[in-house]
C-alpha cells in the first residue's frame, strides 16, 4: 500500500485547509484510516481515524469539533477537513493505513502503512 497526502500549506489562525490522502491498490476500503501529527521536537501524535466503512470517527481531544475525517473508498481516498486553525496546529501531517479492524488504534506502531507527510504550518 502507498499512500500520498496533499494539501498541506501555509494558513493564518482562524482559517481552514482540507488534505487528502489517496492508497493505492484495490483493498482500501478493508483498512482502517488514521491521520496523525508531528511537530518539530515531538513525538508523532494521533488526530483522527475513520473506520473501513465509514462507520465510525474517531478524534484527539485537542481537534475534537474543528476537524473532521472522511473518506471515499471509490477514489481511495480519506481526507482531514481542518477549520479554526491554531499556531498549535502547525506540524507535519501523516496519513496511515491499519490492516487490523478488529478493534480502534490510536498508536503510531499500531498502523501499517505511512505516507510521506505534509506541512500544515499556521501562523498567528
Amino acid at each position: 500500500v502507498q499512500l500520498v497526502e496533499s494539501g498541506g500549506g501555509l494558513v493564518q489562525a482562524g482559517g481552514s485547509l482540507r488534505l487528502s490522502c489517496v492508497a493505492s491498490g484495490r483493498t482500501f476500503s478493508r483498512y482502517d484510516m488514521g491521520w496523525f501529527r508531528q511537530a518539530p521536537g515531538k513525538e508523532r501524535e494521533f488526530v483522527a481515524t475513520i473506520k473501513w466503512n465509514a462507520g465510525s470517527t474517531y478524534y484527539a481531544d485537542s481537534v475534537k469539533g474543528r476537524f473532521t475525517i472522511s473518506r471515499d473508498n471509490a477514489k481511495n481516498t480519506v481526507y482531514l477537513q481542518m477549520n479554526s486553525l491554531k499556531p498549535e496546529d502547525t506540524a507535519v501531517y501523516y496519513c496511515a493505513a491499519d490492516l487490523y479492524v478488529g478493534g480502534t488504534h490510536y498508536l503510531p506502531n499500531q498502523y501499517d502503512y505511512w505516507g510521506q507527510g505534509t506541512q500544515v504550518t499556521v501562523s498567528s
